[in-house]
């Protein structure tokens, strides 16, 4: 597999075009060497045989990039020619570019967005071409060249840190490292934001006292990070070096305790300066520390550059949580001084708690935007100088790493600095901004082995370290009390995920600890379940709490709600208000962000909201499955709910291959083997109802003994049987080794015609692939099947309601559908149905069995194809569900969200009335 360049390198790569001298002829080439294009491409491109370019100058890629060079003033006419050229539209180019080698112009032909600048600064706008790489991030990475360069400088730094200091990478003294990069970083920015007082002051005192003997470098930042734990009153008995004492106290547990530093080489030294050289005022803390994480961790160093959650989808998070409450409150509050204060009182008392805070993108954004909220306060009161009642101290996290724990304090002392300048001016913020408090509020340490009440209390003092802290505080430190007594608490973050079946041992272990006493089926949940149980422990002993998590839509679907959603509800909290599925695409489309749900939790009465496609729906009830009106658990049924027929399981070989044929070898067995007809029946599996051709099989039961006996093949193939459930490792199976003549399990029923659906399906398809076999066929465990009755059966399987009903209620495998009689067709709510009604729906079931065969032969996979589903054979499922939608509202419905509102409806009226069907045991 090739490595594609991640981001880092691409900045990298277009900012060293940049620094050579412009050659308008290779200028086209290396631009798009620069992105990621091979060698065989630009090479194609250089000979001409793919380059139609129509414009002088100019390289055309198909489906990407039309780019010319051009004489001195002419980039506008040549960005123009560019645009109009019929060569740029018939290839499909995304994006045009102009340069005279001083000028810089670019267009993105899709999207609209433009690049003017000079030729010296386009490498920072590099992320608007990002997609040339087949990289699509999200707007603020593409925005902000400085944290992605600013990452790769680091990482390269780090990287060559450990090659030359090999003790410094070693388990025992990785915090040491992690602690170094978060110190450097302070004073990068701390220097270039006037906190220092003298501009460069850090990287200017390195470069001029190592400037003899790089080797002196590790001894020049050892005495600075030595000045900055030193007190003014402590300088002159502490007898630091002249270019030292130049340095302020910072204190802050920051630069307290060892100030030893690794060494450095004149190449480590290099990298240091160049990272000193960069503007550090760019910074923007809520980027710069999600991608920063990649560079301690060598497993994900291939997506540097990469690591971010967009601003957009974190407020999906807090805005329902509680910023949009706040907001709606300042606008009644309007200009009373009175109603302000109040406000402003409140949010000085609001907790915000991540238990997952990784580099601490949710508390940073937390906080910026209560610091927005709490400047229009003090803006309408008359007091726009005022200092902020907001505490860092109130903004808590855990994190299980070490390094993003250091990073998540650091990134909120930055946003607090950040916002100071911007509210109160440069000079008040410098003012005030050191020393640093001591106070540690992120906890490094495993989430759901701390008691979370520790490390964020509901009242009085609060957090006593349990677990090795954040910059190795004593473990008997005093507790840090909360600046304000009460207040609100509000959970949130984007916990690991972890499917049930890719969790690690210590993860089972994590689940088993938190979970073990309550369910015996903890080993089925998703890791990120853990989370929302220790959420709903957290609110039962604190007032005045809610919390909300970024979740595997899993959670909310399928066999893990009633595990999971009971114990949730037990504990008094309910669902306050859920962001349906959606992609949480965050990072590259080389590495696809995950389908998930946002879920929050309260206790409190109130409204309940639903988010689905940006829209906001108000609700009385939002139940697990994040369907409104109904919190019911839809658990497995023993019988249809209502007057349907019997669905079942089919027959489970467990053969080793010996029973079961290709359909061409029927007529061997038949002719060349003399097995009696009686005895093969045509087979179906999963893989034969999607590709629509059976095989065949041995089909003997015990009457059949004495049939067996008598023919040789027949014989034979039994023993080979008999062989292969012996030296099974499953008791289950070689148990069976005695009637090794059949089938190990055989269904409950069987018939001369089977509507058989399969057990796993791909959720892709907009209907379910269900189709009719004839003849007394044999029905593979694999699938499902109901035998010997109409058609109109098959019109209820192959409706949109019912794709709908068990994508939600019914188990996934991986992201596809797992289909169950008892959750998928015994719990599908479907109306009392007329004579007509059932006639009306058989003839739908014909015309999509007809559709399908004047297709033939394309078999159901190619059919269902979501792109490329066939017209007629899509407008017999649209007459199938309106018929089928008529009856349930006597309309279509306006979306599948409505549909699943509905279904629950119905099925709380038909699960609840007297006399219902029995519950088989979850």
């Amino acid at each position: 597999m090739v490595q594609r360049m991640n981001p880092v390198e691409i900045e990298e790569a277009v900012s060293n075009l940049a620094l050579e001298p412009f050659d308008a002829a290779e200028f086209p080439f290396q631009f798009l060497i620069a992105f990621d294009n091979p060698a065989t491409t630009i090479k194609r491109l250089r000979t001409g045989s793919t380059n139609q370019s129509d414009v002088p100058g100019g390289v055309l890629q198909r489906n990407n990039i039309h780019i010319a060079t051009c004489a001195p003033g002419a980039v506008d006419d040549t960005l123009k020619a560019l645009r109009d050229s019929p060569k740029t539209a018939s290839a499909k180019a995304k994006f045009i570019v102009a340069t005279d080698g001083a000028w810089f112009q670019a267009e993105d032909l899709n999207g609209g967005g433009t690049v003017a600048c000079t030729y010296a600064e386009f490498p920072d706008h590099f992320g608007f071409f990002l997609p040339l790489a087949g990289i699509t991030t999200v707007k603020e990475i593409r925005e902000s060249s400085f944290d992605v360069k600013a990452t790769g400088r680091l990482n390269k730094l780090y990287v060559q840190l450990l090659k030359e200091n090999p003790d410094w990478a070693s388990i025992e003294r990785q915090h040491d490292m992690n602690h170094f990069m978060a110190r450097l970083i302070f004073c990068f920015f701390a220097e270039d934001t006037d906190i220092f007082l003298t501009e460069g002051l850090f990287i200017k005192t390195v470069e001029q006292m190592s400037a003899g003997d790089a080797a002196m470098t590790h001894e020049v930042i050892g005495e600075i990070f030595r000045a900055m734990d030193t007190k003014p009153a402590d300088r002159e008995a502490a007898d630091l070096p002249r270019y030292a004492s130049k340095f302020p106290y910072v204190n802050g547990q920051l630069f307290s305790g060892s100030t030893e530093a690794p060494r450095f080489s004149k190449v480590a030294r290099s990298y240091l300066m160049h990272i000193g050289s960069l503007n550090w005022r760019k910074i923007n803390p809520d980027i710069f520390g999600s991608m920063i994480q990649a560079v301690t961790d060598e497993d994900e160093r291939g997506s540097l550059g990469m690591h971010y959650t967009s601003v957009p989808n974190i407020l999906k998070v807090l805005n329902p949580l509680f910023l949009d409450d706040l907001r709606e409150k300042l606008v009644e509050a309007g200009d009373s001084p009175q109603k302000l204060l109040n406000l402003r009182k409140r949010m000085a008392r609001i907790r915000v708690f991540d238990p997952a805070c990784g580099s601490g993108n949710f508390l940073v954004i937390a906080y910026k935007a209560m610091r927005e909220i709490e400047f229009e306060i003090n803006k309408r009161r008359g007091e726009p100088d005022r200092r902020s009642d907001i505490p860092l101290t109130n903004f808590r996290g855990i994190e299980l790493r070490d390094f993003p724990a250091e990073i998540a304090r650091l990134a909120l002392i930055i946003a607090e600095y950040q916002s100071d300048v911007t509210y109160r001016g440069q000079k008040e913020a410098i003012a005030e901004f050191l020393p640093l408090g001591a106070e540690n509020w992120i906890t490094c340490g495993n989430a759901l082995r701390l008691d979370w009440l520790s490390v964020c209390p509901p009242t009085g003092t609060g957090v006593r370290v349990t677990s090795d802290d954040l910059f190795q505080t004593p473990l008997d430190q005093a507790e840090i009390d909360f600046e304000n007594e009460g207040g609100e608490t509000y959970i949130c973050g984007n916990p690991p995920y972890k499917g049930r079946n890719k969790k690690e041992e210590d993860q089972k272990s994590d689940l088993f600890a938190l979970l073990g006493s309550r369910t015996d089926k903890h080993k089925s949940l998703d890791y990120v379940a853990a989370w929302f149980v220790k959420l709903s422990d957290f609110m039962r002993y604190v007032p005045n709490a809610g919390g909300a998590f970024v979740a595997t839509n899993s959670i909310c679907q399928g066999e893990q709600v009633p595990i999971l959603w009971p114990i949730v509800f037990s504990a008094g909290q309910r669902i306050s208000f859920a962001h349906r599925s959606f992609r949480w695409a965050n990072l590259a489309s080389n590495n696809a962000g995950v389908t998930v749900v946002i879920v929050g939790l309260s206790s409190q009465d109130g409204p309940r909201f639903i988010y689905d496609d940006g829209q906001r729906k108000e609700v009385g009830v939002i139940g697990p499955y994040l369907a409104a009106g109904s919190d019911q658990v839809v658990q497995p049924l023993q019988k249809p709910i209502g007057d349907r027929p019997q669905m079942y399981i089919g027959n489970m070989a467990k053969d080793g291959g010996h029973l079961i044929f290709e359909q061409s070898e029927k007529k061997d067995l038949l002719g060349k083997h003399a097995v009696p007809s009686s005895l093969i029946k045509d087979f179906w599996g999963a893989q034969e109802v999607i590709s629509g051709v059976p095989r065949c099989c041995l089909w003997l039961i015990d009457a059949d003994l004495n049939l067996v006996l008598e023919n040789d093949f027949v014989r034979s193939q039994v023993d080979k049987v008999a062989k292969f459930r012996r030296e099974s490792k499953a008791p289950s199976t070689r148990d069976k080794a005695p009637i090794s003549h059949r089938f190990v399990q055989l269904s409950p029923a069987s018939g001369k015609t089977a509507i058989i659906i399969p057990a796993i399906t791909s959720e892709n398809r907009d209907y379910l692939p269900v189709t009719v076999a004839s003849d007394g066929a044999v029905i593979g465990h694999k699938c499902y099947a109901i035998y010997d009755q109409p058609l109109w059966v098959m019109s209820l399987i192959a409706s949109r309601l019912h794709w709908v009903w068990i994508g939600t209620v019914c188990a996934r495998l991986e992201l596809r559908f797992s289909y169950s009689n008892t959750m998928g067709w015994n719990t599908f709510p479907v109306p009392s149905l007329t004579q007509q009604n059932k006639a009306d729906l058989i003839r739908c079931a014909e015309n999509i069995v007809l559709a399908r065969e004047a297709h033939f032969p394309a078999t159901l996979g190619d059919l269902y194809e979501p792109n490329d589903m066939p017209e007629d054979l899509r407008r017999a499922h649209e007459a199938n569900d309106e018929l089928l939608e008529r009856i349930y509202i006597g309309r279509r419905f306006r979306n599948d969200t409505e549909r699943l509102e509905k279904l629950f409806e119905l099925y709380s009226k038909m699960t609840t009335k007297p006399g219902g069907p029995t519950k088989v045991a979850a």
